[in-house]
């Protein structure tokens, strides 16, 4: 299944602070077990709880920001995926300006989410169901589909697929319990 940013509407965060592009939701039983998402952080402010959710938060645009409470402070960096409790109470400063971020929302109870930044080169091929999310460069799909920054897809199998023009992908398998 191909994903693309460039396509998808902007809808209003859940706390009403930002907007997200939705990209893919996967649902199995009525229950929602992943959903990817680019999200617009153009503000500080509080950040949008999930509980009973896991959350992977990557910056693909701009300098970052500082997710904190009381007694939790995580550091969203460009290119390194944070991941954590979804439910968690924070609070969102912005490091030097508006950022934007891949974020990945699952059920921990269902699945679990490994995420890599992948540059140039054959795409590592993984068990299980795997979203690449292109943020520069090219990605080939064993050439059948070329995909550019903003596009991705949702494969069972990324075998063949090759990462060009200094190119940075985020790959993000999904294993079942």
């Amino acid at each position: 299944m191909r994903i693309s940013a460039l396509t998808a509407q902007a809808v209003t965060w859940k706390n009403g602070g930002g907007v997200t592009r939705e990209l893919a939701v996967h649902e199995q039983d009525g229950r929602m077990v992943w959903r990817l998402s680019l999200a617009d952080i153009a503000q500080s402010g509080p950040f949008s709880a999930f509980p009973g959710l896991a959350r992977i938060h990557c910056i693909v645009e701009g300098a970052g920001h500082t997710l904190s409470n009381e007694s939790t402070r995580l550091e969203a960096r460009p290119l390194e995926p944070l991941c954590f409790d979804g439910g968690a109470d924070l609070d969102c400063r912005l490091r030097d300006g508006p950022c934007r971020a891949f974020n990945v929302i699952y059920d921990p109870e269902q699945v679990t989410a490994d995420p890599r930044i992948l540059t140039d080169g054959p795409v590592p091929d993984a068990e299980g169901r795997q979203v690449l999310f292109v943020v520069s460069g090219c990605l080939d799909m064993a050439g059948t589909d070329r995909l550019g920054p903003g596009e991705g897809g949702v494969t069972e199998s990324a075998a063949g697929a090759v990462i060009t023009g200094g190119g940075t992908v985020i790959q993000v398998r999904f294993l079942p319990f």
